[in-house]
């Protein structure tokens, strides 16, 4: 012990001790064509401003394989899906490969294996799985499927053997199976959810532990919650409380909702409003009541938003303002209380907390 107090304190003398890995939340700047980056103090949650990497188009979906090594992003105006490697000490992000995709890809994510990468286009009406090498590289070969108009979302289920996709157009959750050895879709039985008329379901996030989806519901100014089958992989509205209002009472000027997203301890669910510009929250108990915590202010526009790891921050991009809002996400009530404001490029659209320590 005394030997290793000694090396620690000589290394603290020289500086030669390895560098803190990073903890960081990518932003993603439309109209800048730019990925900003961020330093987080994981104590505080405080930014520090720590660079940007330069985008051959409009970025917009951000998201990172299971280990943390790889960004990818979805070039809208180029109509392409990028890869990046990130530098464990200092955040920093290396362009790796870019991929020919179709239309605008609306939204990327990987599989659970980190092997796939998953595309949904919103004005294509398609999917599309490629092939990740082991050095995060996207194989220009995908394996496309037709969907509908207005695919907006794309995310496999716990066991990563389903896999989900929400459309504002047709306003139906498409199913599919999911096969992670060789990428390939194919339909679930039934196909599709069919949702209420007016609602829009944008975006899917499961509950990390029951069997349990939420669905923000744009032009619903609602979330949706709907009962998983692990088995069959298939989606049915959660009975008594398949829908929720995420506006206060007597508000009736114009809201869509955007993004959400659910605590890592699946307590807590939020959901972004645009036009009345604030973030929802509701509660989610052990027995499986969902109850409402009310709305909290944010940025003009919030396109997007994410929880980082720990769960105790929310970031949320204020796509009218070129800001970005930072909360601490109260334990005990899920109230969520800003403790500061960034500026973040013209037009951020996306949101990505990452901690590349293991």
């Amino acid at each position: 012990m005394r030997l290793i107090l000694t090396l620690i304190a000589v290394g603290l003398v020289l500086g030669v001790l390895p560098a803190r890995a990073a903890d960081c939340v990518y932003v993603s700047d439309a109209k800048g064509s730019r990925i900003l980056v961020f330093r987080q103090d994981s104590e505080s949650g405080e930014l520090t401003p720590a660079g940007e990497v330069a985008t051959a188009g409009t970025p917009g979906s951000l998201c990172v394989d299971p280990e943390r090594k790889y960004l990818f992003a979805a070039l809208r105006s180029a109509k392409t899906i990028a890869s990046y490697r990130i530098d464990p000490q200092s955040g920093e992000l290396e362009h790796l490969s870019t991929t020919a995709a179709k239309e605008d890809p609306a939204y990327v994510a990987t599989d659970r294996t980190g092997r796939w990468l998953l595309s949904a286009y919103y004005r294509a009406g398609q999917i599309a799985v490629h092939r990740l090498d082991d050095g995060g590289t996207i194989s220009p070969e995908g394996m496309w499927t037709e969907t509908a108009d207005k695919a907006h979302a794309i995310v496999v289920d716990r066991s990563n053997r389903f896999l989900f996709v929400p459309h504002t157009g047709p306003e139906k959750i498409f199913q599919f199976r999911f096969d992670a050895q060789t990428g390939r879709v194919t339909p679930n039985d039934p196909p599709v959810v069919e949702t209420e008329a007016g609602i829009g379901p944008r975006h899917i996030w499961f509950h990390p532990a029951k069997d349990v989806a939420f669905v923000s519901e744009e032009q619903g100014s609602s979330m949706g919650a709907y009962r998983f089958d692990p088995e069959a992989g298939t989606l049915s509205p959660l009975e008594g409380q398949h829908r929720h209002s995420t506006l206060p009472d007597g508000f009736s000027q114009r809201n869509s909702c955007s993004d959400i997203e659910v605590t890592p301890d699946g307590r807590y669910v939020y959901v972004g409003n645009r036009g009345h510009d604030s973030i929802a929250g509701f509660a989610f108990d052990d027995d499986g009541r969902i109850s409402s915590l009310g709305t909290f202010a944010t940025e003009q526009t919030p396109r997007s938003f994410n929880i980082d790891p720990s769960g105790r921050f929310l970031y949320a991009a204020g796509q009218g303002s070129g800001r970005l809002a930072a909360y601490r996400i109260d334990e005990s009530s899920g109230a969520l209380r800003r403790f500061a404001t960034y500026k973040a490029g013209s037009t951020p659209w996306w949101v990505l907390v990452v901690h590349t320590e293991n």
